[in-house]
């Protein structure tokens, strides 16, 4: 029993030290540890150089600028102060303007302003200096003007622009620290100005008319596509800004079911980028404050035109088209790009669909190029100038979603041409578009239409070429 008592004793002296070394320590004053922070992730050098921007996705970030906090800009989109087209883009918004018209739609544009111009004020005190915002402003109202001179509906979103929230505002900016989209928040300061614009619209006496509401749902992390990039070429990453997600509903049906209640189809539709994403809730803005259903066909990933292109050529706008259509897109895209306005011309006149064949095929592609149509074959030249005829041809798989074809001339002259539908988009197969008819080419005569076949095996194809209405 003795070495036992010896080691009780024992580790009682060594509680009673460590009793008398925790009081003294409480009856002296204990000092909190002390840390030192640096600000993250300012940009690195090489977000400088604009030639370190190699992939074509980083080419639409050329170059990043740093601003306040975790802001950043883009020099050549966000702080870009002309806003402008080529006559031949002016040329093409006025035919399809017309085209629209002519099938008893109007339409109304969102031109988005830039980031700069509406966040100008998060910029450091030397980039805002350096911004021309005056002169942006003016450029961008005057291609707001440009639009409804040719007959377009254009909201007036400058009001937008300069924005210095109050202090119960602060976390409701209209863009993401780090990204291009805009915020729920933007998107229903956006709506609210295109509702006003869209109530002074004759077409819109007709339109039924149903009250809607907005709630918050939940909140969304944002990763931003400007600090992706950012990250890419410095290596730093980015906290993820957290945000209000909303969601609009019919007063009094939640639940219901019935997605356009007792008003049928919708006579209010929206195209667009992924500006008009669910995310950002935009079309249940557009509803909740123009008091009326809206379809929205816009999605992620489709630019300019992915939406307006697939929904041209859907049965719901061929069938029942709108009266309104609002098309939302931001500044950064080129309005005078010929391959596109070709396609949606043709498709608002529904390709080749009900009209005389001038010429038309229906094969099996192989790999490698196709001759799939011929002027002249039995001799008799048509005359199959390209300002009065489009093309339509559509693949029996519903899943292709690029189209590559030389069209030849019976001068020795050809286009080659690549038509790519978006990775996000529900294709259909199908891919009409009228005859290229810039600078001198609406004189010229077809010959020939070769396509691109498959990688391996065979794919069977349709096509006709028709007179344009």
């Amino acid at each position: 029993m003795q070495p036992q008592l010896t080691k009780l004793l024992s580790l009682s002296g060594l509680a009673a030290a460590l009793l008398a070394i925790s009081a003294q320590a409480s009856a002296e004053q204990v000092q909190a540890p002390s840390f030192s922070a640096e600000p993250c992730c300012q940009l690195c050098p090489e977000a400088h150089d604009a030639s370190r921007y190699t992939t074509r996705y980083q080419q639409n970030f050329t170059t990043l600028v740093q601003a306040q906090g975790d802001w950043l800009f883009r020099t050549r989109e966000d702080l870009r102060t002309e806003f402008d087209t080529t006559p031949a883009g002016y040329r093409r918004l006025q035919q399809l303007h017309d085209a629209f018209k002519a099938k008893g739609v109007e339409l109304v544009v969102v031109y988005q302003p830039t980031r700069g111009l509406v966040n100008r004020n998060m910029l450091k005190p030397a980039d805002k200096a350096a911004f021309n915002y005056a002169k942006a402003l003016q450029n961008y109202q005057a291609m707001l003007g440009r639009f409804s001179k040719m007959g377009y509906t254009v909201p007036d979103l400058s009001p937008l622009t300069n924005e210095q929230l109050a202090a119960a505002d602060q976390g409701k900016d209209f863009y993401f620290r780090g990204d291009q989209h805009w915020t729920p928040y933007g998107a229903e300061r956006a709506a609210k100005i295109v509702a006003d614009s869209v109530h002074k619209m004759a077409a819109f006496a007709d339109v039924p008319k149903r009250e809607f509401e907005s709630h918050k749902s939940g909140r969304m992390g944002k990763t931003g596509t400007l600090h992706n990039v950012a990250g890419q070429l410095c290596g730093t990453s980015y906290a993820v800004q957290y945000m209000d997600q909303f969601v609009t509903e019919p007063k009094g049906e939640s639940g219901s079911g019935d997605l356009f209640g007792d008003s049928g189809n919708p006579q209010i539709t929206l195209v667009g980028t992924s500006h008009s994403g669910k995310n950002y809730n935009f079309s249940g803005f557009l509803e909740q404050y123009i008091g009326a259903d809206v379809l929205n066909v816009a999605f992620p990933g489709g630019g300019l035109e992915g939406s307006m292109i697939q929904y041209l050529g859907s049965e719901d706008f061929q069938k029942n088209p709108p009266k309104i259509l609002i098309w939302e897109f931001s500044p950064l895209y080129r309005l005078d790009q010929e391959t596109i306005w070709r396609q949606m011309l043709a498709l608002i006149d529904n390709g080749c669909e009900g009209k005389p064949a001038q010429l038309s095929a229906n094969t099996a592609l192989k790999p490698g190029k196709n001759e799939l149509m011929v002027n002249g074959r039995n001799g008799v030249i048509k005359d199959l100038t390209n300002g009065r005829h489009q093309l339509d041809i559509q693949f029996e798989d519903k899943s292709v979603k690029t189209l590559q074809a030389t069209l030849w001339y019976l001068n020795g002259r050809h286009e080659d041409l690549k038509i790519e539908k978006p990775e996000t988009a529900d294709t259909d197969g199908r891919f009409a578009f009228e005859l290229r008819e810039d600078e001198d080419w609406a004189a010229q005569t077809l010959l020939a239409v070769e396509v691109q076949g498959p990688e391996s095996g065979s794919q069977k194809v349709a096509a006709t070429l028709c007179k344009r209405n």
